[in-house]
């Protein structure tokens, strides 16, 4: 947690328990096979944007009177199907398409499923499904969920998906064969969940020499768990490892670049316990096994939840070490090391080919930070995250290189973002302008304020973030610190004695005579708790 201010403390992330939750693997008969439904998550969504899912849901309060174990998944699995697509059950062993009306009373009150199924109106009799997998959330955010996914057959049916009266998690549905998923995703055409791409790889796999129905059949009788390959973008493999870094996240993502039986990069491996050290000899033992050997090491900033323990990391494998000279002075001394500039091309080889990554550096969060720009997308290091905040330190930040390094990374257009931590970002010009637009925002409340007349750090803090009046007051006034620290190198204030200035007396911005007489001081080497969630 290097980007905290000097003396601010933060207490530890009280885990949550999984949520338990239900999805389900709708199947039709298409032509000489089967297809499945997938629905496109909208990207207006605050979790999971412009994902390509199953349709499902968590287990609701409704859901759980009176009802454990597989009766409650189920029960849980047949309300979202009714909610989320319109489809359920007709009493005779098929399905039908339910009326808007009986629709619009479930979607009204989940307890409404219970009322139109007494009514007659739908009927689960002879339905049959099947657990084909269950899955539990990798640690990338503090809510994780515990899901069931199940297969349910819909046959010649002819049944469609619909969307629910008023807001709906999905903006499109389509029907897929499992092969063409997978040849979408790895030619960058759409972005799936990691836990839904091993689906469907293991069911492919299940389907050799067999069709759908019989390879989920085969699933169910032994349904997959447990840790699976973690992939984020097609040659991207994640591991996630423990790491002391900035709440709400709890590892930072280690990225295996290059494809299996070809050669493989290691970026980020920050391990430095003994649980991120059997992450790491796990997946290397794997790497090995797949036929592949590790060029490099690549560490993409110094901060410490990125920096692995190189004893640690050479006791598992040894490889020269390649990052920007901020990066490696901070290391130990290293046999072999590679010093990366703006404009290098790391070029991996594997079985389809050479894949050509990029360098750009990006020091704005922290002096010597690169990304890595390829084809599947950019690893972007502590740029931007799904999860929590990104911040800019006021000791050794510099807040107008880092808005320029958002700038920059949108214009690359990139189809996904791999973020130090938290999920994948499918949507990297939709974050990216947040990120921008909320930064250039606080620059300005920043100036506004001196402007008003507040002129030391305390003052100048409370007045640009009195929008979000649970930030911490340590972080709100480094985060100040760093605005000002740009504003002072562009000219637009000045700084005379540890006071802050702006070329306008106060008295002629929005006609205001007086300045500020607060004179309330924080000071930042005492100890601060700091919440979970950092407002800046």
């Amino acid at each position: 947690m290097d980007e905290l201010p000097e003396g601010a403390d933060i207490p530890e992330l009280e885990s949550r328990p999984h949520i338990p939750s239900a999805s389900v693997m709708l199947s039709r008969v298409s032509g000489d096979g089967h297809e499945v439904l997938l629905g496109h998550r909208s990207p207006e969504l605050p979790a999971f944007p412009d994902l390509w899912s199953f349709p499902g849901g968590g287990v609701s309060r409704v859901d759980r009177k009176d009802r454990t174990g597989d009766r409650l998944s189920v029960f849980t699995l047949l309300r979202e199907m009714l909610e989320e697509i319109g489809v359920t059950p007709d009493g005779n062993g098929g399905f039908m398409e339910v009326s808007d009306e009986v629709r619009e009373i479930v979607c009204k009150d989940k307890s409404g499923w219970l009322e139109v199924a007494e009514a007659g109106d739908i009927s689960i009799e002879k339905f049959d499904c099947q657990v084909i997998t269950e899955r539990i959330t990798p640690p990338q955010s503090p809510t994780r969920f515990q899901n069931t996914f199940f297969h349910v057959a819909l046959g010649e049916s002819g049944v469609e998906a619909t969307f629910p009266p008023g807001r709906s998690e999905f903006d499109r549905f389509q029907w897929w064969r499992p092969e063409d998923v997978i040849e979408a995703w790895e030619s960058n055409q759409l972005h799936l969940p990691p836990p839904i791409l091993t689906i469907f790889r293991d069911l492919l796999e299940a389907m050799e020499g067999r069709d759908l129905i019989a390879a989920c059949n085969v699933m169910a009788e032994d349904p997959p768990s447990g840790p699976h390959r973690f992939e984020y973008g097609p040659g991207v493999e994640c591991i996630l490892i423990p790491t002391m870094t900035l709440p709400p996240s709890t590892h930072t993502n280690c990225f295996v670049l290059g494809e299996r039986g070809g050669q493989r990069a290691i970026v980020d491996p920050a391990i430095r316990d003994e649980d991120g050290y059997k992450l790491l000899k796990d997946k290397v033992e794997e790497i090995r096994g797949d036929g592949s050997d590790i060029v490099c090491t690549i560490f993409t900033h110094r901060h410490q939840d990125h920096l692995g323990d190189m004893d640690m990391i050479s006791q598992i494998y040894q490889a020269p070490v390649w990052a920007s000279e901020e990066t490696l002075s901070a290391l130990p001394e290293i046999q072999e090391t590679w010093k990366l500039r703006e404009g290098d091309e790391i070029s991996i080889d594997g079985p389809s080919g050479r894949v050509d990554w990029g360098v750009l550096e990006t020091p704005g969060h922290c002096p010597g930070q690169i990304c890595l720009v390829g084809e599947p997308g950019v690893v972007a290091a502590d740029n931007c995250t799904m999860v929590g905040t990104i911040l800019v330190p006021s000791r050794d930040g510099d807040m107008g290189a880092y808005i320029s390094g958002l700038e920059r990374l949108r214009d690359l257009r990139p189809h996904t973002l791999f973020a130090g931590h938290g999920p994948l970002i499918p949507n990297p010009e939709r974050m990216l302008t947040q990120y921008i637009e909320h930064r250039k925002a606080r620059h300005a409340k920043v100036l506004q304020a001196v402007k008003s007349g507040c002129s030391n750090l305390s003052d100048i803090a409370i007045s640009a973030y009195s929008d979000s009046p649970r930030a911490n007051p340590a972080l709100a006034q480094d985060q100040a610190l760093s605005h000002l620290n740009e504003l002072v190198r562009t000219g637009d204030v000045r700084k005379t004695g540890g006071r802050y200035h702006s070329e306008n007396p106060p008295h002629q911005v929005d006609g205001s005579s007086e300045g500020s007489s607060r004179s309330v001081w924080y000071d930042l080497n005492c100890s601060v708790e700091i919440g979970c969630r950092a407002i800046v």
